[in-house]
């Protein structure tokens, strides 16, 4: 059986030399760049084939679109000057971290965001009773 593996390898081998040879290899994309190989180990074997044509369409779990969508979110707080907008920010920031929290088993961790929350929201006191002493 291994007699028949090693013939096909040799005749792969010979049909790639002679493409070589040929040029037919000259105009790929990305010649000359490195190869860029992806670690896949952590995904499922029965499952990286699928995974993989999905990472390749751009579609992406609902957990990581959550995600992502969250990060935004708290990119335009970062920025936001507002404080209506702010408040309306926030509160869609909750209502995606909440979703995320049920989609999944457990909580969710993010102290790191819990952090940048809280500072968010005494700031935003801090803003409202400043705007409040002012009138």
């Amino acid at each position: 059986m291994s007699n028949i593996f090693e013939a096909f390898n040799k005749i792969a081998d010979k049909k790639i030399l002679e493409a070589m040879d040929n040029g037919e290899f000259d105009d790929l994309p990305g010649k000359g760049k490195p190869v860029r190989l992806e670690d896949d180990r952590h995904i499922p074997a029965d499952i990286r084939l699928a995974h993989k044509i999905l990472k390749n369409a751009d579609c992406l779990p609902p957990e990581l679109e959550l995600r992502k969508e969250i990060f935004t979110v708290e990119e335009l707080l970062a920025g936001e000057k507002d404080t209506k907008e702010k408040y309306r920010q926030i509160k869609r920031l909750n209502y995606l971290v909440m979703k995320l929290n049920m989609s999944r088993r457990g909580s969710l961790s993010l102290e790191k965001n819990q952090i940048y929350y809280e500072r968010l929201v005494d700031k935003m006191g801090k803003e409202k009773e400043e705007v409040k002493s002012k009138k």
